[in-house]
């Protein structure tokens, strides 16, 4: 009977497996962590006064776009839908002014292709105060 005692090894740790799953918990949280900044929309809010200033009347652009593509400017229809016209017919009534605040409005069943082409002419002639007026339909009675 053999009783000496058998030397033992002493015990390491095996990092290989430790780095691993670190390894694999890094690339989770990198991969799972989104980078990109979303596009935020400034917001100019109002600022509340004391007293209250008395609403002054505003000069304003009104486009009027119909059913069947005619369009009207400050309420005098166009003789075309083309976009050369209107933009004459909107230099013709403010002239240089591109400050000046523009209402867009559209029937319900005008095509999407004339309010685009509206807002491009508008946007390439340099108006940056755009408004898109909406009216609420008649409740139907029942």
């Amino acid at each position: 009977m053999n009783l000496q005692a058998q030397r033992r090894e002493d015990p390491d740790v095996n990092l290989t497996s430790l780095i691993d799953v670190v390894l694999l918990l890094l690339v989770f949280f990198m991969v799972s962590t989104s980078f990109v900044k979303e596009a935020a929309l400034k917001v100019d809010l109002p600022q509340a006064s004391e007293r209250p200033v008395a609403a002054e009347v505003e000069e304003q652009l009104e486009i009027t776009l119909g059913i069947g593509g005619e369009i009207r400017v400050n309420g005098r229809e166009l003789i075309n839908s083309r976009p050369d016209t209107l933009r004459a017919a909107i230099s013709k009534t403010v002239g240089e002014n591109r400050e000046i605040p523009v209402v867009l409005r559209a029937d319900a069943n005008a095509t999407h292709q004339s309010v685009v082409t509206a807002m491009d002419v508008l946007g390439r002639m340099g108006f940056t105060r755009l408004s898109i007026a909406t009216v609420s339909a008649p409740e139907e009675s029942q």
